[in-house]
């Protein structure tokens, strides 16, 4: 699906996203990353849902982000809320819903001038063995 474009252009702005990926400012990622509307995307080492772990909140507690939108893939999931202590612990909101509409609630936040983390996880499935 593409998303309208904004007046946010000097952003980094979700502009479209499809099964197994996104696109930020037009350019496509298959990969699990985060960002802020001031920071480019950065490579985030998850995997699948079930490989989420504390530390993957803490890198992105660093950036003090107001709230973090976590997309859980194709449908929302929710984490244990042990995981997301490095962020609430900081009173900084995590929110879990499928990607779809993670990226749409980034692109809003984000217009509204808030200090969002967008953190997106694209599961990497294993080749069948022969």
């Amino acid at each position: 699906m593409k998303l309208h474009p904004s007046t946010t252009q000097q952003y980094q702005t979700v502009t479209g996203y499809f099964a197994g990926g996104v696109e930020i400012n037009a350019q496509p990622f298959t990969n699990s990353l985060y960002m802020l509307p001031e920071t480019a995307p950065r490579a985030w080492p998850v995997d699948s849902f079930e490989a989420l772990a504390a530390e993957h909140f803490e890198m992105l507690a660093a950036d003090q982000p107001d709230v973090v939108i976590l997309g859980t893939g194709e449908r929302q999931r929710f984490v244990h809320p042990r995981l997301t202590n490095p962020l609430t612990s900081k009173h900084i909101g995590v929110e879990c819903m499928d990607t779809n509409a993670a990226c749409r609630t980034y692109n809003i936040l984000m217009g509204e001038g808030r200090k969002v983390t967008l953190a997106l996880i694209f599961e990497k499935t294993q080749p069948a063995s022969a």
